[in-house]
C-alpha cells in the first residue's frame, strides 16, 4: 500500500510577527525543513493590534468626509452661479425688452431736440430799468455764470451731490433711496439725477410709471452725451418751478426778493434749492417757516460737502426768513399789464424773448404809488375808501407814472384804465370849453340859482348859491347850477363833439346831466383829455410802448413820429387855463396848490361815491381818483380832499428842483369879444393885444438809453438791460 506523501505547507510571511521579532524558523538551525508551531498572540497583543489599525484609518476616514463636504459646497456654489447667470441673462433679455417696448414709443433719437423756452417779455422803463417779466417762465434765461454761483452751488448740494461725476443715472443713490424707502415703507427719497430731472421737465409727463422712469433714464443718457455738465445745469436751473408760478431761478429771485439771481445770497440761495422738493407747499409766499427749515438743511449739506464753511453756514441760518407776498406786489405791475395788453397788437404773437421799452419813469411810479397808499392807510378806514388809482401823462400823451390800485398783490384789477365811473364835476371843463369856443368868456356872468330843466333840477354841493356869478367863478367853485345851464345853451350834442375831440372815446350820452359828469370814463381817458389844456391845444392820446426789440436787438416795433392835431385854439386854452388855475389857487382844489404853476378841477359823485382831481402843470397831467369798488359812498370825500392831497404829494417830488414854467397862455393879454344881450353878461371892453398861439409839442420818439444799443439787424451784441447812468425826473420833465 503506498505511503501517503505529507504535503508541505506554504508558510506566508507575515509583516505584524516580523515587526515584532516572530521566528519563522527553527531554534535548531539545522535548515530543517519542518515549519515551526504558530503562536496564538495573547488578547493583549491583538486590543493594541486593533487599536493601532483603528488609529490608522481614522485620519484616512476624515480626510474622505471633509473632501466630500468640500465637494457638495463648491457644487451648491456652482449652481448659485450657474443659475444667476442664467437668470442674469434673462433678467437682461427681460430689461433689454422693456426698454426696446418703452424705447419705441418714443420718437427717433435722430430727432430728439431740446424744446424752446416760452418767450419770455422783459418790460423796462424809460432809462431801462426793469419794471417786470411777463410769460409762461415770468422770467428771462440767465447763463449759468451770469446768475449768483451760490444758486448752482444750493441745487447741486441737495439735489445731486454726484452730479458731476456720474453718467446721467446715479446708481449709488438710486440703491440709497431704494434702501431709505425699504425702510420707511413709504417713498422718502427719490433717485433721480438733475439731468433726469431735466429729462422729465423737458419731454415727459408726471406720470409715476415704469415706461416714464425707462424713458427718463434713455434721455438722460442722452442728455449726458449731446450737452456738458454746465449746459445741463443751466437749462435747469432756468426751467425748473420755484412755486408761486415762477419757473427759473430769474423769475423766482424776482418774486421772492425783489431782486436778479445776479445778486442772490447765500441764505436766499438755499430757500430757493430748498424749494425744489416741493414747490408750492415750501414756497415762502405760502409757508415761510417750512421754507426757512428746509433752507438750513440745504445749508447742512453745503457744509459737509466743503462749498461753505461754518463761520458761513452760521451767518446765513441767522439770517432773518424770508417772507413773500401771496402774489406780485408793487403798482408798476399795473403798468405791465397793460403793456400785455397791447403788445400782440403792435407785434402779433409772441414766439421768442423780447425787450419792450415803455414811456413809465420807474422814480415817477413810486412817488405815485406812495401818495396812493400812503393816504388810504392813514384815512381810509375812517373816511371809509379802500382803494385809489393815479395815472400821469406828459404833454405828448406818454404815460409817465400809473397806479391801478391800492395793492396789486391783492387785487390786479387796473382802476385807471378798466373801471369806469361817473366823473362829477370833473367834466364841466368841456361843458366851459364849449361856451368859451362859442363866444363866452371867463367874465361872462350866470346867475347861480335853483334851476329846473324839465324833471332835473341840479343842485350845488351842500345846497349853496351865490347869485349872480363869472364863469370863471362858477367853475372855480363848481356850480352845478351854472354848468346846466351853460350846456342847455351850447347843446348837450355839441359838448359831446368837445370831449370826443379832446380824447373822451367813453360812450357819453347827450342830456343834460351829462355837464355834472353822468356819463362814465376812465381815469385814463379822462386825464388824457385834460392834456390839451398843459400843451396849448395839442391833442394826446395816451401811449405806453416804445420800442420792442429781440435779444440781438432786431426792432419790431418804434412808435414813429406823430404830428398832433389842435384841437383847442390858444386864445381857447389860455382862458380855460385862467379859470382853472383859479381852481386850483382859491376854489375846490386849493388842497392841490403849491409852489409851481398849476391849474386843474375836482369832481364828486352822488353821495360821494367818486372822488377825482385832474390837474396839470406845463409839464405833466396827472389824474387821481379814489373809492370803493362796489360803488359803496365813502365818508365825505370830495375831490378836493383825497385826490387832491394825492395830487400834490405827488407833483411836488415829480416837480422837485424843477425850474416853474408859466401854463400856456398864463400872463398873455387876450382879445374878449363883447358879449351878446340875451346871454347877460358882464360887459368888458376889449383889450388890444391878441394871444400867440402855443407852440406845438415836439413828437416824442423814445430817447436811446446810455446803456443799450439798438440795431435793426440780427447778430448785434446782446443788449445790456437795467444797467448804467439813466434819465432823472427832471431830465425827462425838462424835455417835455
Amino acid at each position: 500500500m503506498p505511503t501517503r506523501r505529507k504535503t508541505k505547507r506554504r508558510v506566508e510571511p507575515r509583516f505584524e510577527e516580523a515587526e515584532h521579532g516572530t521566528a519563522r524558523h527553527g531554534d535548531d538551525g539545522d535548515g530543517g525543513g519542518r515549519s515551526p508551531r504558530r503562536r496564538k498572540p495573547s488578547g493583549k497583543r491583538k486590543t493594541t493590534a486593533k487599536r493601532k489599525s483603528s488609529a490608522a484609518r481614522r485620519p484616512k476616514a476624515k480626510t474622505a468626509r471633509s473632501r466630500s463636504a468640500r465637494r457638495g459646497l463648491l457644487g451648491v456654489f456652482g449652481g448659485l452661479v450657474y443659475w444667476s447667470f442664467i437668470l442674469g441673462i434673462w433678467g437682461g433679455i427681460g430689461v433689454a425688452g422693456i426698454v426696446l417696448w418703452y424705447g419705441a414709443q418714443l420718437p427717433s433719437a435722430t430727432t430728439w431736440s431740446i424744446p424752446d423756452r416760452p418767450p419770455n417779455v422783459k418790460i423796462v422803463s424809460a432809462n431801462g430799468s426793469l419794471v417786470a417779466n411777463r410769460g409762461a417762465t415770468g422770467g428771462e434765461a440767465l447763463g449759468i455764470h451770469e446768475m449768483s454761483p451760490r444758486i448752482p452751488q444750493a441745487v447741486v448740494a441737495i439735489e445731486d451731490r454726484r452730479f458731476h461725476s456720474h453718467f446721467g443715472v446715479d446708481p449709488i443713490g438710486l440703491a440709497r433711496a431704494m434702501s431709505a424707502n425699504v425702510a420707511a415703507g413709504r417713498l422718502v427719497q427719490g433717485g433721480s439725477t438733475i439731468t433726469q430731472q431735466l429729462a422729465k421737465n423737458l419731454f415727459l409727463t408726471a406720470d409715476r410709471t415704469i415706461g416714464r422712469k425707462v424713458q427718463e433714464v434713455m434721455l438722460a443718457l442722452w442728455l449726458e452725451r449731446k450737452y456738458s455738465k454746465e449746459q445741463i445745469l443751466e437749462m435747469y436751473l432756468n426751467r425748473v418751478y420755484f412755486g408761486s408760478g415762477s419757473y427759473g431761478v430769474e423769475a423766482a429771485s424776482r418774486r421772492y426778493f425783489n431782486k436778479s439771481a445776479r445778486d442772490v445770497t447765500l441764505p436766499e440761495a438755499a430757500l430757493l434749492a430748498g424749494l425744489l422738493k416741493a414747490p408750492s407747499r415750501l414756497s415762502p409766499a405760502r409757508n415761510p417757516k417750512l421754507a426757512e427749515e428746509r433752507a438750513q438743511i440745504v445749508l447742512a449739506a453745503m457744509r459737509a460737502q466743503g462749498m461753505v464753511s461754518d463761520q458761513q453756514m452760521t451767518a446765513a441760518i441767522s439770517t432773518p426768513a424770508t417772507r413773500a407776498a401771496a402774489f406780485w406786489t408793487g403798482s408798476e405791475h399795473y403798468v405791465a399789464d397793460a403793456v400785455m395788453e397791447e403788445l400782440p397788437l403792435l407785434i402779433g404773437d409772441i414766439r421768442e424773448d423780447v425787450i419792450v421799452d415803455t414811456t413809465v419813469d420807474l422814480m415817477l411810479q413810486h412817488f405815485a404809488e406812495n401818495s396812493i397808499r400812503g393816504l388810504i392807510a392813514a384815512e381810509g378806514k375812517r373816511k371809509k375808501v379802500s382803494q385809489g388809482a393815479l395815472v400821469s401823462i406828459d404833454n405828448t400823451g406818454a404815460v409817465r407814472a400809473m397806479v391801478g390800485g391800492y395793492d396789486y398783490a391783492n387785487s390786479q384789477f387796473d382802476r385807471a384804465s378798466e373801471a369806469k365811473r361817473q366823473p362829477g364835476s370833473a367834466f364841466k371843463p368841456f361843458v366851459y370849453l364849449t361856451a368859451l369856443e362859442q363866444g363866452r368868456t371867463p367874465q361872462s356872468v350866470r346867475n347861480d340859482a335853483p334851476v329846473r330843466i324839465g324833471k332835473w333840477t341840479p343842485e350845488n354841493y351842500a345846497g349853496k348859491y351865490y347869485g349872480e356869478v363869472t364863469l370863471e367863478t362858477a367853475l372855480s367853485k363848481s356850480l352845478n347850477s351854472v354848468a346846466a345851464q351853460l350846456i342847455m345853451e351850447t347843446g348837450p350834442g355839441n359838448v359831446v363833439k368837445t370831449a370826443r375831440r379832446l380824447g373822451i372815446r367813453s360812450k357819453l350820452t347827450p342830456n343834460a346831466s351829462l355837464a355834472l359828469g353822468t356819463s362814465e370814463v376812465t381815469l385814463l381817458e379822462l386825464t388824457s383829455a385834460y392834456v390839451p389844456f398843459a400843451n396849448g391845444g395839442y391833442r394826446a392820446d395816451p401811449w405806453i410802448i416804445a420800442r420792442v426789440t429781440t435779444l440781438d436787438g432786431k426792432l419790431l416795433y418804434r412808435r414813429g413820429d406823430v404830428r398832433p392835431d389842435r384841437v383847442v385854439g390858444a386864445s381857447a386854452v389860455a382862458m380855460m387855463n385862467t379859470m382853472m388855475a383859479r381852481t386850483v389857487e382859491q376854489g375846490t382844489a386849493r388842497n392841490a396848490a403849491f409852489n409851481y404853476p398849476a391849474a386843474g378841477k375836482t369832481g364828486t359823485s352822488q353821495k360821494s361815491r367818486d372822488a377825482w382831481f385832474v390837474g396839470y402843470t406845463a409839464n405833466l397831467t396827472t389824474g387821481v381818483w379814489f373809492g370803493n369798488d362796489d360803488g359803496s359812498p365813502t365818508d365825505k370825500v370830495t375831490g378836493g380832499s383825497l385826490p387832491a392831497a394825492a395830487w400834490k404829494a405827488f407833483m411836488v417830488e415829480a416837480h422837485r428842483g424843477l425850474r416853474k414854467v408859466r401854463l400856456p397862455g398864463q400872463g398873455m393879454r387876450i382879445a374878449l369879444p363883447v358879449a351878446r344881450p340875451d346871454r347877460n353878461p358882464t360887459v368888458r371892453p376889449q383889450a388890444t393885444v391878441s394871444s400867440a398861439p402855443a407852440p406845438r409839442p415836439e413828437p416824442r420818439r423814445a430817447a436811446p438809453r446810455p446803456d443799450r444799443t439798438v440795431t435793426s439787424s440780427t447778430g448785434a451784441p446782446r443788449p445790456k438791460v437795467g444797467v448804467g447812468e439813466g434819465l432823472t425826473v427832471g431830465d425827462i420833465l425838462r424835455n417835455q
